[in-house]
């Protein structure tokens, strides 16, 4: 038989963690016993040949429950049904994109409008049928992205902090900066870091040095303005010019402002700017499948 859609894997999947808490191997035991599956059935992969299609289903499937706030991933590998995932289940018995669609967060990552439509009709993005085959790629790989640095930003936020100053220091230098000097890029020790937690050199010959502060903050806990102005006091006694701050989190208002008022340069980088760039630089990710867009070359059939 063929693996069944993947909206059909959302309600049993929300349904198996209304008691207790499921790992992912035993999440695809379950679903796979629930809808009958053969081991050849379970062999299938997606068109891209480079997944397997209940794997795929199951991914995609925690990631929307997680974005409408039903799931959440108290560890590694382990799925927990949230207060609003047991209030939907005691009323539902089915649950479909529509349904979430109710749940703002939900509709925001999706890219629709959260409030409902008023009687004047409003402009919107075009339906998937009205997108030509190359937007309906890119729009895909937006998604994909997207979800991608939702769990980067997740991952990041788990390590310990000094697990979280070297990957700083690892995307900067996957950016370029050090030159052939990376030995010279360091974590500085706990005890000696004077509100410094990694220097780099800008570049090769080692002329200038930027200094970092890392900050695991999590989601809903910003930086804050003072945070800022300590970490600019200890550019100043460093007689530093360039900083960059990194966080999982966001800077407050106020906290950019004292950035803009700063006599060194200093680059702030949120949990959103640092998953893409995590992404763009292939740090902590992997190329599963790459996909190749073609054209005719008019060239080779001239005569």
């Amino acid at each position: 038989m063929a693996i069944p859609k993947f909206q059909d894997f959302l309600y049993p999947f929300l349904l198996q963690l209304k008691d207790k808490d499921v790992s992912t191997k035993e999440m695809k035991e379950i679903l796979t016993k629930h809808f009958g599956l053969s081991d050849e059935d379970c062999m299938l992969k997606t068109k891209g040949g480079s997944l397997y299609q209940l794997d795929d289903r199951i991914g995609w499937v925690r990631q929307w429950l997680r974005r409408a706030l039903f799931i959440e991933i108290p560890q590694k590998g382990i799925y927990r049904i949230t207060q609003r995932g047991k209030e939907y289940l005691d009323t539902h018995s089915d649950l479909r994109q529509t349904d979430l669609m109710e749940y703002p967060e939900y509709a925001e990552y999706a890219g629709s409008p959260q409030e409902k439509k008023s009687e004047k009709k409003e402009e919107t993005e075009p339906a998937t049928e009205e997108l030509t085959p190359t937007e309906q790629l890119e729009a895909a790989m937006k998604k994909i992205d997207d979800d991608l640095a939702a769990d980067i930003l997740q991952k990041a936020r788990d390590m310990s902090p000094a697990k979280f100053e070297q990957l700083v220091l690892d995307l900067l230098l996957a950016m370029g900066y050090g030159g052939s000097n990376k030995d010279l890029a360091k974590v500085t020790p706990v005890s000696h870091d004077n509100g410094v937690d990694g220097i780099i050199p800008e570049d090769a010959l080692g002329l200038d040095k930027i200094y970092i502060q890392a900050k695991r903050y999590k989601e809903g806990a910003p930086v804050h303005k003072p945070e800022i102005q300590q970490f600019i006091g200890a550019l100043s006694e460093q007689k530093a010019s360039k900083g960059v701050f990194v966080t999982t989190s966001t800077f407050t208002q106020g906290a950019r402002e004292s950035v803009s008022k700063a006599t060194s340069k200093i680059v702030l980088i949120d949990g959103i700017a640092l998953a893409k760039y995590m992404i763009e630089f292939n740090v902590g990710v992997s190329t599963r499948k790459t996909y190749e867009v073609k054209r005719i070359d008019t060239d080779y059939f001239e005569e």
